[in-house]
């Protein structure tokens, strides 16, 4: 049916767009269908994973909306039928040996069974949703041990279950091993922490989570439905695999490994299972082309790379395959569509990487490139190569970066005005706030969305209390959020959309990584503190502080100068200025806010001598993050 503009509804221009892409759309010719739904077995209604107290874990009721073929008006529609697949909830059979459960996160966890045993390949985002999906399997096959755990790549929706699976004493025992490829720690913890803060607030952009699930709201998340619920967990690998390529003989079963390191995570690896002739590509290879940089933001990956691996991958195992699957979406079957499958994600990376190089290489800048760039029209016609997720525009954007860093070389934007400044000068050389509206609404009735979007920003920027110009700002994302194939893109302008006229989330104060503070390396928890010292407030402060961590014997020297805190293991702690000892674990709760550190002083659990008042001052030095800061508004500066 034709809507009108009203907030909330189609455009008679959104509905245009969607009639064209309809048209442009590969033919459906129902394989992924078949796949999605081949060798189910059972699942419970609707995915549901209860919590003790609270909303569910995981519940796909919301999603009801999407049993319906036809794509409403305020969804692209071939983004609905990816909705929809994702939707596809259950215990698979993949080979005899190998089972998945999938959409009861936003993840897979797949089950391959031992000749004794089972070996957890990854352990999703949460407890509470692993825990469901080892229950499931095992009320269709049997209360059959978990005695090892492989986490596929370092990105927490395939690790943070682990304690619904496993117990960290097991492991401790011995009784159960787990298994990750090379660096996975460290990169499992440090993408969480540094930049922790500022990335989780951005993934509310990019999973939509936060958004109510429905036609004008959140309908997918590209790789799956949503984020769920629960706190993650880590345990530590008890063995990492370190050559490139590795063969081991795991309760009877044989896994060929094949590290991939910087592709889609940091810490990465495929493996080939000979008895099955199965392929699992990680995340490396789904039905949709992946990020290069996501929106929540990341180091940018390296797409050349990530090709190479898939043309390896290709070429030792291509043609002992029948079956290849991932750690998202469903798997491909039949030995000719699954070297198809593959190759076409390998060109997939390989062209973006290599034009996109050879364009720079022309002097057309990031944007340029993106906004002309087409993939070759045979990959373009593949389902699984569509930008449900990760986009051509801004994977070509992080090809950019890779190389080129963020300055396009055009000095005017070497030292450019910051957001607010340049929005207040862009609003007076448009002749004033009123002139910029009234030519805005007339672009927004004949459907320039996107210029709209861009020159109501800055008069938001510069009259953020302007109630017609949020309104409008809003209108005009709420489009661009229901043409959006890739539903990072569609969340991303639908939450811009909502803080636009409601603001931001209340603030609340968090600390990055808290969930992992347990499992951060020494180095990896002052690194955390040194990013929270305000250095305009110490700048005038010189000490040194020593920690003896008590439950391990290490010793580490951390020196505040110029407003850096700088740390390092040492041997004694003579020259520090204060002594502070303690377990690590206690050091933890207090920086978590669990344990007052009155508490901790007063039972003994910290102990300092020298200039004691020193970790008082230290403390006082530290800031406190909202992970609500603004987004679509300018963040204000923190006091100082």
């Amino acid at each position: 049916m034709a809507l009108d503009d009203t907030p909330g509804c189609a455009h008679a221009a959104t509905l245009d767009f969607h009639r064209l892409m309809a048209q442009s759309m590969p033919a459906e010719d129902s394989e992924d269908w078949h796949d999605a739904r081949r060798g189910f077995i059972g699942t419970v209604a609707d995915a549901q994973v209860n919590r003790p107290k609270g909303p569910p874990a995981w519940n796909l009721e919301a999603y009801g909306f999407l049993d319906d073929e036809q794509a409403a008006d305020t969804v692209h529609p071939s983004l609905w039928r990816q909705a929809r697949l994702n939707r596809v909830h259950g215990l698979f059979e993949v080979t005899p040996r190998i089972f998945q459960v999938r959409g009861f996160d936003i993840a897979n966890i797949t089950f391959i069974e031992g000749d004794t045993g089972v070996i957890a390949l990854d352990a999703l985002t949460c407890p509470e949703t692993a825990a469901a999906a080892l229950a499931l399997y095992r009320e269709h096959r049997g209360p059959r041990t978990v005695h090892t755990v492989i986490y596929s790549h370092s990105h927490g929706d395939h690790f943070g279950g682990v304690h619904g699976l496993v117990s960290e004493a097991d492991v401790k025992a011995g009784r159960v091993q787990v298994i990750a490829p090379s660096g996975f720690l460290y990169h499992a913890t440090a993408e969480n922490v540094i930049a922790g803060v500022a990335m989780a607030r951005r993934a509310q952009f990019q999973f939509g989570h936060t958004l109510d699930k429905g036609p004008r709201g959140q309908v997918d998340a590209g790789l799956g439905k949503t984020l769920p619920l629960g706190r993650p967990g880590l345990i530590a690998p008890t063995w990492t695999i370190e050559a490139a390529h590795e063969r081991h003989v795991i309760d009877g079963v044989e896994i060929h490994f094949q590290l991939t390191p910087e592709t889609e995570a940091p810490s990465e690896m495929h493996f080939y299972f000979p008895g099955e002739r199965a392929l699992n590509l990680a995340e490396n290879a789904t039905h949709n082309l992946h990020n290069l940089c996501p929106l929540r933001g990341a180091k940018v990956r390296d797409s050349l790379a990530w090709a190479k691996y898939l043309h390896q991958a290709l070429v030792r195992w291509g043609d002992g395959a029948d079956v290849v699957f991932a750690q998202h979406h469903w798997p491909t079957w039949g030995a000719a569509r699954v070297q198809r499958f593959i190759a076409e994600q390998r060109d997939l990376y390989r062209v973006l990487h290599d034009q996109t190089v050879r364009l720079m290489s022309h002097g057309l800048k990031a944007a340029e490139i993106a906004e002309r760039l087409q993939l070759p029209e045979a990959l373009a016609q593949r389902w699984h190569t569509r930008g449900y997720y990760g986009t051509v525009s801004h994977n070509v954007k992080a090809i950019v970066q890779h190389y080129l860093s963020w300055y396009d070389a055009h000095p005017a934007n070497l030292n450019a005005l910051p957001p607010v400044e340049a929005a207040r000068k862009h609003v007076d050389y448009m002749g004033g706030l009123d002139a910029l509206m009234a030519r805005a609404a007339a672009d927004f009735e004949r459907g320039e969305f996107r210029w709209v979007a861009e020159v109501m920003k800055h008069a938001v920027y510069a009259h953020p209390d302007h109630p017609p110009a949020r309104d409008l700002a809003a209108r005009a994302l709420e489009q661009m959020g229901y043409q959006a194939e890739s539903a990072t893109w569609r969340n991303a302008y639908l939450l811009a959309a909502r803080e636009y006229r409601s603001g931001p989330p209340p603030a609340t104060v968090m600390m990055a990584g808290n969930m992992l503070l347990g499992a951060l390396s020494n180095e990896l928890l002052f690194d955390a503190l040194a990013v929270r010292v305000n250095a305009p407030r110490a700048q005038a402060q010189r000490f040194s502080i020593g920690w003896h961590f008590t439950c391990s014997g290490a010793h580490w020297l951390s020196t505040l100068s110029h407003g850096a805190l700088s740390s390092l293991a040492v041997d004694d702690l003579a020259a520090s200025d204060v002594q502070v000892a303690c377990t690590r674990a206690t050091l933890d709760e207090v920086l978590m806010q669990t344990l007052p550190m009155p508490q901790a002083l007063a039972e003994g659990r910290i102990v300092l001598s020298g200039q004691a008042a020193l970790l008082g001052t230290l403390f006082d030095l530290l800031d406190r993050f909202s992970g609500t800061f603004p987004v679509v508004d300018a963040a204000p500066w923190p006091d100082r």
